[in-house]
């Protein structure tokens, strides 16, 4: 009787044993799971600007742009390195000084043109981007801390392009907005870099293709820097 006793106590403690290591097991993956981000939320603030044949020729206020990406990183095994891929909105504002683009002129060429009748003119245009990322951590284990850098490229398809105008008309404001996506290259390649520590980082970005279709007179690639949040 002592011995079956003994053995069924030692039965009792060994499941305690067991479930105390399973319980730390679980808890341990979860922390894991809860430090080890994935960076499924990429926020970019930046400028941008315009470069290449005619860009000098086009005069642009402060430009500004907004991304904005749902990513998923997946580390490669052993090292510092992940790969990265998503989706995500990415949206231009350039602001025309004393210019206008005419988007209802028949010419394939895009018709910029000084004026002095308007007091704002905005060019805007948003692209649906699929990024891909090659990313370098100083902490694998956890994308919120340390030195991080990343380049890659992003692939966009152009959604949207209009213009909006504002001008004062028999002492009103007159405000119009014009949206054409004739003159514009249907997709856009860019390449990406970013360097940054724990959640905050600088990026930049540059067009690999021009803007417009027609490319002899303005054969333009917009660049882009800023501020970005990441690791969400």
């Amino acid at each position: 009787m002592k011995k079956l006793f003994f053995s069924l106590g030692l039965m009792v403690a060994s499941l305690g044993v067991f479930a105390q290591d399973a319980k730390n097991a679980v808890a341990n993956t979860a922390m894991g799971a809860a430090t080890h981000s994935k960076d499924f939320l990429v926020i970019q603030l930046g400028y941008v600007g315009l470069s290449g044949t005619g860009a000098g020729n086009i005069k642009t206020g402060f430009n500004r742009q907004f991304n904005i990406a749902f990513m998923y990183d997946i580390p490669l095994q052993k090292t510092n390195f992940s790969l990265a891929a998503g989706l995500g909105i990415g949206s231009d504002h350039i602001q025309l000084k004393d210019m206008s683009l005419d988007l209802r002129n028949t010419s394939s060429v895009p018709s910029f043109q000084e004026t002095d009748n308007y007091s704002k003119f905005k060019l805007a245009t948003t692209y649906l981007e699929v990024p891909l990322e090659l990313r370098y951590r100083q902490v694998p284990e956890n994308a919120n801390k340390g030195f991080k850098v990343g380049v890659g490229l992003k692939l966009g398809n152009l959604v949207n392009a209009h213009t909006r105008s504002v001008e004062n008309l028999g002492g009103s404001k007159l405000i119009e907005k014009e949206a054409s996506k004739r003159l514009f290259n249907t997709w856009r390649f860019a390449g990406t870099a970013r360097v940054g520590y724990g959640n905050f980082a600088l990026y930049g970005t540059y067009a690999l293709n021009g803007m417009f279709k027609e490319n002899g007179t303005y054969d333009v690639s917009p660049y882009s820097f800023g501020f970005m949040i990441s690791g969400l």
